[in-house]
């Protein structure tokens, strides 16, 4: 089983380095870190007194994996959670903040482990979420991947201008639908058939 570490580091290569584009409501990120969280963390890197894209262009890898430990792992209390979902929730957690915990929580509880969608790991999630994996441990993992992917969609259905992160400009499957597949088994990956379907309404 992989340490939070090792995931972390894997969230940043999957991330790459520096990018400032204008649909990107995170605005500039580098590894995936956003200049609010930066700023948040008082992270001025230059020492000039403001945190601001310079500061993003500074951040090296090792720091993005240690923020990512700290911020979107340990202090949302994601080790609380069944270690078969805990990389793609943390994974998600850089991706989408505190929707990565909803999307778990909403399907547990579609699962009859009743639990609030707050976005928030408390005792009530922690206990539901176990008791789901324990009902169904071949299946959640999948099943929470499942459930990010299609939040994904939904949100370039509803946002036209984030289609171009659900898909590549060929038609393809774009990074937000490749990196959710990641964490689903093989068997359940949409066939490039089945996501040019799911997207041809799209513009």
């Amino acid at each position: 089983m992989q340490t939070v570490e090792q995931i972390a580091a894997a969230i940043v290569a999957r991330e790459g380095g520096f990018v400032d584009d204008p649909d990107d409501p995170g605005g500039a990120t580098n590894h995936g870190v956003t200049i609010g969280t930066m700023r948040g963390l008082g992270l001025d890197l230059d020492g000039n007194g403001r945190v601001d894209a310079a500061d993003v262009r500074r951040l090296d890898p090792a720091q993005a994996a240690r923020i990512y430990v700290e911020h979107y792992f340990r202090r949302p209390r994601l080790d609380r959670l069944p270690a078969m979902v805990q990389a793609s929730v943390f994974d998600m957690q850089v991706n989408a903040g505190a929707n990565a915990v909803k999307i778990l929580q909403r399907l547990v509880s579609r699962m009859g482990f009743a639990c609030t969608d707050d976005g928030v790991v408390g005792p009530r999630t922690e206990a539901a979420t176990q008791a789901a994996a324990a009902a169904a441990p071949a299946h959640l993992a999948d099943a929470y991947g499942i459930a990010r992917r299609s939040y994904y969609y939904a949100l370039a259905d509803a946002r036209p201008a984030s289609r171009k992160f659900a898909r590549r400009q060929d038609g393809g499957k774009g990074g937000w639908i490749t990196r959710a597949e990641e964490f689903i088994s093989p068997r359940y990956h949409l066939t490039e058939a089945q996501h040019r379907e799911r997207t041809s309404r799209w513009a």
